[in-house]
């Protein structure tokens, strides 16, 4: 009936490696219920190849980290993947895809080494993050894990290896002064620009916020963007040169806000004449600003670009329909919606549902169903396209819909997209509390474990230890802690 996830790094959804990869709850269970042996080596494969698609959003290393611990694994493995030589020859982009989750998960296990009542000096997962630090190519990301765990003590004695990485060159001094700009966690280098042990290096690292402030100054000085007084032919024209270059500058976004505050009625001609031009970038800047302004004759242009060839054109003309909010644009929606399979542009279909989904009542319902459906069929369970949907058939309350929730639950790759899909299973499936529910309270997600503590049904034995060790844990996040007293705090009377 659907299509399943092609993601061939990602193993099926009913092994144990499969639940682990994609941080379900379930998965969590089975390893403890599993030989000891197949579920180290299953965590191990997870923690030293990191099975998310994007790990800016996509949480893990907390929800590993509680499984090494319940597992008492060791460390050997983790040592040997940061350390092998292989480590040496990533570039930093390589690296932080390769090593950063086994060293988030170290920092986690330093946690709750230090909450176990041990000593800094005696914390093993600390000290392999210092040793990183100060010899890996991701030291970075050890260094910001060290920033919010370490003492003062075991970070200044860092700053002599972590300088000596940047030569005392003019190159070496902007790529430190970079360095500690990106830096996600400021606390170790103010303690090095602070360590009356070095001097030198407290002097270098004025120097390099000297020369940071000074470059950012004259990056102001010399924007190449729009100067006051610019008309509306100007900013159309700076949108359509940064198109034109190569690499290519992508302007529409900031061309469009720049006519905001420019054009006027006027300029109406002008601007309807670009949304119909040639020019690619020209043309998705004035449909962007039509949209926002409502204009009467926006729906018809946004209809046409959709259909042009160009990728460009056609990706402005559907993300400036989904910025409008005006009932207009909500009527069109349901046109488009009702539309035949394959009679609009797939992008318009798609827009249109999603409006619907995140703007429609109760009318809409049918048409949300089956564009999830259509969606799930057409496109399997990791579908961006899925994200507005799951949560409109939540806020509808789109009971038919609890199959296809339960089924995207299950497979998709992407432990946003369950958590999602569990808010809105909570909404529209009766066996929720009693089922998914249950495992969710083990799910790497914060979001995911906070709606599993506001519904799990605590006849389950489970339950109840689970609510309590959560409330209890240090790393537990508020919003799954406050959850979690809610639910463990009888009633007032």
């Amino acid at each position: 009936m659907f299509v399943d996830s092609v993601d061939s790094d990602i193993a099926p959804s009913g092994t144990l490696l499969g639940l682990l990869q994609r941080g379900r709850g379930d998965g969590t269970l089975h390893a403890l219920a599993a030989p000891r042996a197949e579920a180290l080596a299953a965590l191990r494969h997870c923690v030293l190849h990191d099975p998310r698609r994007d790990w800016q959003v996509e949480h893990r290393s907390l929800y590993y980290a509680r499984l090494h611990s319940e597992l008492d694994a060791g460390l050997d493995d983790i040592a040997a993947h940061l350390f092998d030589p292989a480590d040496l020859l990533c570039t930093p982009e390589e690296a932080e895809s390769r090593t950063g989750l086994a060293l988030s998960v170290l920092g986690h296990l330093a946690s709750y080494a230090a909450a176990r009542g041990g000593s800094h000096q005696d914390n093993a997962p600390l000290e392999l993050l210092r040793r990183y630090a100060t010899t890996g190519t991701n030291w970075q990301w050890a260094l910001d894990e060290l920033a919010v765990r370490d003492t003062d003590a075991g970070l200044r004695p860092l700053g002599p290896a972590v300088l000596a990485r940047f030569p005392r060159t003019p190159e070496g001094d902007a790529e430190l002064a970079e360095a500690a700009r990106d830096a996600f966690e400021p606390r170790p280098w103010r303690l090095w620009a602070e360590d009356p042990a070095h001097p030198e290096q407290a002097e270098r690292l004025r120097r390099a916020r000297e020369c940071r402030s000074f470059d950012r100054w004259q990056r102001q000085l010399r924007s190449p963007g729009p100067r006051p007084g610019w008309s509306v032919r100007e900013i159309l024209h700076w949108a359509q040169d940064g198109h034109d270059q190569h690499p290519r500058q992508h302007r529409e976004a900031p061309a469009a806000r720049c006519l905001s505050a420019v054009a006027g009625p006027e300029d109406r001609p002008l601007l309807l004449a670009a949304a119909r031009g040639p020019h690619e970038a020209a043309r998705a800047a004035a449909l962007r600003h039509l949209a926002d302004r409502n204009d009467p004759a926006v729906l018809d242009l946004v209809e046409e670009a959709a259909a042009d060839p160009a990728e460009t054109v056609a990706d402005a003309a559907t993300s400036a329909f989904a910025r409008m909010r005006s009932p207009a644009a909500l009527e069109r929606a349901r046109r488009w919606a009702a539309a035949p399979e394959g009679a609009l542009p797939p992008g318009l279909a798609t827009v249109a549902a999603e409006m619907l989904a995140c703007r429609g009542g109760e009318q809409d319902a049918e048409a949300v169903l089956a564009a999830l459906r259509r969606t799930i069929r057409l496109e399997g369970p990791d579908s961006p396209a899925l994200w507005p949907l799951v949560d409109g058939a939540g806020r509808l309350s789109i009971g038919c819909a609890a199959p296809v929730l339960r089924h995207i639950y299950r497979e998709t790759a992407s432990s946003q997209l369950r958590g999602r899909t569990a808010r809105s299973l909570a909404a529209t499936d009766h066996s929720f509390p009693a089922g998914f529910a249950i495992e969710c309270l083990w799910d790497c997600e914060e979001s995911t474990r906070e709606v599993a503590a506001e519904h799990a049904a605590t006849g389950d034995a489970r339950v109840v230890e689970r609510l309590r060790r959560l409330a209890a844990d240090p790393a537990e996040e508020a919003g799954v802690q406050t959850a979690v007293r809610g639910r463990l705090t009888p009633p007032a009377v």
